[in-house]
């Protein structure tokens, strides 16, 4: 059993969307969804009644005891200042993003991504790391676009080093990653020490957002990634 499990809020007021997501995160080991809200007041009904670590919710969900946006986002950074929050968003107004952010809000993430980013940038904001990126609205799946440096940088580490550095930002400890690739635990801690060294990260919080800013993590279906 995995020791690390991030327990998640939801809040979208679009049932189908919500079910889709939730569905999701739930096959990810490192994740738990503790519950599902559809407006301001059951959201904060739920954070009174769960234990939440990161909550993902939409921006605009109107008719709400507590409002929406930026009413809303205020709100619980005043009332619940150790949560992570995670907005998964059609809205893409940079002006709104960056008052996002003034707020304490440590994503946000377009709803053009494909899942598998919104499960990277919760282990991310876990982590300590802070992520902001929007995509087109007719961005194809939109890996995140990566400079050109960055993918350099990747590109320096052998094949045994990606494959680990992916299963990590994915959510697997170091223990299950040595279980799944039939090797030592002291082979995989040195494994992702010398990736870290080669991309120059010290920190785990950088390594998940760079891990998610080049395109390396987990796909919707739960697999990995050839490489």
């Amino acid at each position: 059993m995995s020791k690390l499990k991030i327990r998640l809020v939801l809040a979208d007021d679009h049932p189908a969307l919500i079910s889709g997501i939730k569905h999701d995160l739930s096959i990810v080991p490192t994740l738990e969804v503790m519950g599902t809200a559809g407006d301001s007041g059951e959201l904060v009904k739920l954070l009174r009644s769960v234990p939440c670590d990161v909550l993902i919710t939409d921006y605009a969900m109107p008719g709400g005891e507590f409002g929406d946006g930026l009413t809303l986002l205020s709100y619980l950074r005043r009332t619940y200042p150790a949560l992570k929050i995670v907005v998964f968003t059609t809205i893409e107004n940079p002006a709104i993003a960056r008052e996002m952010s003034k707020l304490g809000v440590h994503s946000v993430l377009s709803k053009a991504h494909d899942t598998s980013h919104l499960i990277s940038a919760i282990h991310a904001v876990y982590a300590g790391a802070t992520y902001f990126r929007a995509a087109s609205r007719g961005a194809e799946d939109a890996v995140p676009a990566a400079p050109l440096s960055r993918n350099v940088r990747v590109q320096t580490l052998s094949t045994r080093e990606t494959e680990v550095i992916r299963l990590f930002v994915s959510g697997l400890s170091i223990n299950e990653i040595a279980e799944r690739l039939h090797r030592t635990k002291q082979t995989i801690s040195a494994q992702k020490t010398r990736a870290m060294r080669k991309l120059g990260i010290d920190r785990d919080a950088d390594l998940f957002r760079f891990a998610f800013e080049v395109g390396l993590g987990v796909t919707t279906d739960g697999s990995q990634p050839e490489g």
